[in-house]
Parts: C-alpha cells; structure tokens; sequence
C-alpha cells in the first residue's frame, strides 16, 4: 500500500537516500530543507509524489504550521521521519554558547517539536509511526561529542516515554541508531576551536584521529542503513530501538553490558539501605 512520508534534512546523506528510495517504490514523500536546490532533479523525476518545503527546524512556528499544512494538503501522513540534524564536535569547555544553542535547538528540540506538532494529526487519523533518528551515540559516549550525545540521549529518553504516552492512539515509534556511516557527517561537523591543555587528553586523541581519517574509519554501506529503515518502519511490530550496522551493535552491546554489570555490583548495598 503507498505511503506519505514526512521526512526532514533531505538535501543528502540519509534523508536524501531515504526520499529517493520511497519515491521510486511508488511512494508521496514530503521532504524539508534549509536551502532551495538539492532536491530538483527529484522534482523534475517524480513529480508531484514529491513536495518539497524549505524549513528550519529551530523555528518552531514553522514547524508547527508546515506540519498542519502538510497533513492537509496531503490527506494523510503514514509516518514522520526526523532526520535533520548534525555533529558538534569538541571538548565542552571548548565549545560556545552558541554552538551549544544551535545543537540543541536542532537536534534535540526541533525533534520533540516535529513529534509534538504531529501527535494530534495522528491521533484524529488513527495512527502515525515516527521514524526518530538517532545513533550509536544515543547509547554510547565518546569524547568531544558530549553536547551531540547529550542530544541523542535526551531524544531518546523523550521518545521512549511518549511512546508509552499515546501507544493508545495507534502511534509508535522507531529509533534508529546507525554507527558510523558513509555518508558525509563528518563534512558537516561543527568544530570547536582546539585548547592546547587538552591536547594530552582523550580528547587531543580523539582529535588527531579524525585529522588523520584513521577513528570510526568502519563505515556502514548508508544504502544497507536505509533499506533497513524502510523495513522496519513498513513492518508491523518494529522495535522501540533499531540497531544499524556491525560496529554500532558492538559498540552498545559492549555499553550496555558494562553498564549492567556496574549497576548488579551495587545490587548488594542498595539492598541493605532498604534494611537499615
């Protein structure tokens, strides 16, 4: 059965791919960017299957009034996929204000408002899937990525539990936590100036192998990335969490379980408070 696709930062990477392979299976996709251009030779392909806004998702008001538009004007829209976004890369204290702001704004709040403005349209068609991006980095920390990780992680703690919120109304949710992917994030990382009294530290390490290509030089095929995505969204019971790629199941299994096994050593003392 075709479906209406609301997909955000299409102009390349992921949301580029994504569209393509939607609009050539037969689907409607209505695909956001900053800047007018990277999506007309789609536009000239597939014609009005495809409906292209110019959206920054830091302005809230327009996110709220194009999400109303794009559901009238489509009738219907079977699922939300919010994919805008980009890295921050630094230290913290190396980072500004600014930097700090327009992560956020983009990563992590234009996301929760996407959701929150698509939630009563969902509700009074019956249902609506939202296909929440993610990463590796939702789940697992490294360093000079703390406010991207502070991103992925908040979306994902807001996602989880507005997934039990309206699971009622015929709505879920997908994260998809692609790894390392050869698609051009790193291009687009926002760098902090480098202070020199981190350079003997994990992150003057972390640095110098993104300088020398040789961290995260692993890269997932992005067209293997999407046709699972794709997959999942189109199956009936997908999961709350999707792992992408080899190296990001080893990263969060390895994660995770550390982190397991802390939280069982304190079982014992947390115990004994109880008793006390």
């Amino acid at each position: 059965m075709t479906k209406t696709w609301f997909i955000t930062g299409t102009s390349s990477g992921l949301g580029r791919l994504l569209a393509e392979r939607l609009l050539q299976r037969g689907d409607r996709v209505v695909a956001t960017l900053r800047r007018d251009g990277p999506l007309v030779d789609l536009q000239k392909q597939f014609g009005d299957r495809l409906h292209v806004l110019k959206l920054d998702v830091t302005d809230f008001r327009a996110v709220r009034a194009n999400i109303a538009a794009a559901f009238e004007a489509m009738g219907r829209i079977d699922v939300l996929v919010n994919n805008a976004g980009y890295g921050l890369f630094g230290a913290a204290e190396e980072l500004t204000d600014d930097q700090i702001d327009r992560q956020i704004a983009t990563n992590l709040t234009g996301s929760i408002q996407l959701i929150r403005a698509c939630l009563p349209h969902f509700r009074q068609q019956g249902g609506g899937r939202v296909l929440q991006l993610s990463s590796t980095g939702g789940q697992v920390a490294y360093p000079n990525f703390s406010v991207y990780h502070a991103t992925k992680w908040g979306i994902e703690g807001f996602v989880e539990a507005v997934a039990q919120e309206t699971a009622g109304f015929g709505i879920d949710f997908i994260l998809a936590e692609p790894g390392p992917t050869a698609t051009n994030f790193g291009t687009n990382l926002d760098r902090a100036s480098a202070m020199p009294e981190y350079d003997a530290t994990p992150s003057g390490e972390m640095r110098r192998a993104f300088a020398n290509g040789g961290s995260f030089a692993k890269r997932d095929d992005a067209g293997d990335i999407v046709a699972q995505m794709i997959a999942a969204a189109d199956s009936e019971h997908p999961p709350l969490r999707l792992v992408l790629g080899d190296l990001s199941y080893q990263h969060i299994e390895h994660t995770l379980a550390a982190r397991l096994d802390s939280v069982r050593a304190q079982r014992a003392p947390a115990a004994s408070q109880n008793d006390a």
